[in-house]
């Protein structure tokens, strides 16, 4: 079961996301069905490569402060689809 503490830094690591990557959205932030005390932050990712590489790279930087601070695993993960460039 998910805590106040791990749902408040998984909002707060998709916030800080969602400061560099406004196209991102939150899908939902889900316990692992797989991994015990894992937590998913699923994202609509940005449909350009580059944009959603970068993003993945941050987010994972972020993910092991998190791992390293509070000892929670907090994953970021691509939802179903991607977000669609405007023109």
């Amino acid at each position: 079961m998910m805590n106040d503490k791990q749902l408040e830094l998984s909002q707060g690591l998709f916030e800080h996301l969602k400061e560099h990557y406004p196209e991102i959205q939150l899908e939902d932030i889900v316990e692992s069905g797989v991994y015990p005390n894992h937590i998913w932050v699923n994202l609509v990712m940005p449909e350009m490569d580059d944009r959603r590489s970068g993003l993945r790279e941050q987010a994972a930087d972020l993910s092991t402060d998190i791992l390293l601070d509070y000892g929670y695993h907090i994953t970021v993960s691509s939802a179903n689809g991607h977000v669609k460039q405007i023109a």
